[in-house]
């Protein structure tokens, strides 16, 4: 019956957003460039439906969680474009923060990237990765292993705008 619910309620949302777009052209502007323009905050969507209406789906599918216990061990670091570039005694790189995984790829200049929309509204690029043990809308914990470098770098953005990195690394 709670699954019921809760299809009623994302169905009810999303007919409410479809109507507000097809009828108010202003709806419809600040819709598409939240969306598609500005950087959408997944993590934190996915964390108000999680405290309202509870986990997607209604069974536990799998209840086994892979033992991971890294830390991320920094020797030095750097200035680096918009971030950081950081030395590590460990090629194993864990989550900083929990959150959603919405980029895996290419970016310039910063090699292979994981970004991760985190559940406080800051977005994480891990990038110059050489292994990426994650996958596209997978959702993290902190600690996790996001995958392998030896030359991390870290850039933290929020709402588009890039952060100073000295309030979030050791």
């Amino acid at each position: 019956m709670k699954i019921i619910y809760k299809l009623l309620i994302t169905i009810i949302i999303t007919l409410i957003c479809l109507i507000l777009i097809k009828k108010s052209n202003t709806f419809k502007d600040t819709f598409y460039k939240k969306v598609y323009e500005d950087s959408f905050d997944f993590g934190y969507v996915n964390t108000l439906y999680q405290r309202y209406l509870g986990n997607i789906l209604p069974l536990k599918i799998n209840n086994t969680k892979e033992v991971f216990n890294e830390e991320l061990i920094i020797d030095s670091y750097n200035d680096y474009l918009n971030g950081v570039k950081i030395d590590t005694k460990n090629k194993l790189v864990p989550a900083m923060n929990s959150g959603l995984v919405y980029f895996i790829g290419d970016k310039e200049d910063y090699g292979k990237t994981v970004i991760i929309s985190g559940d406080n509204g800051i977005d994480i690029w891990y990038s110059n990765l050489d292994n990426i043990n994650v996958k596209l809308y997978d959702y993290i914990d902190k600690g996790s292993l996001i995958g392998e470098s030896n030359n991390l770098v870290l850039v933290f953005k929020r709402d588009g705008e890039v952060l100073d990195y000295h309030d979030y690394i050791n």
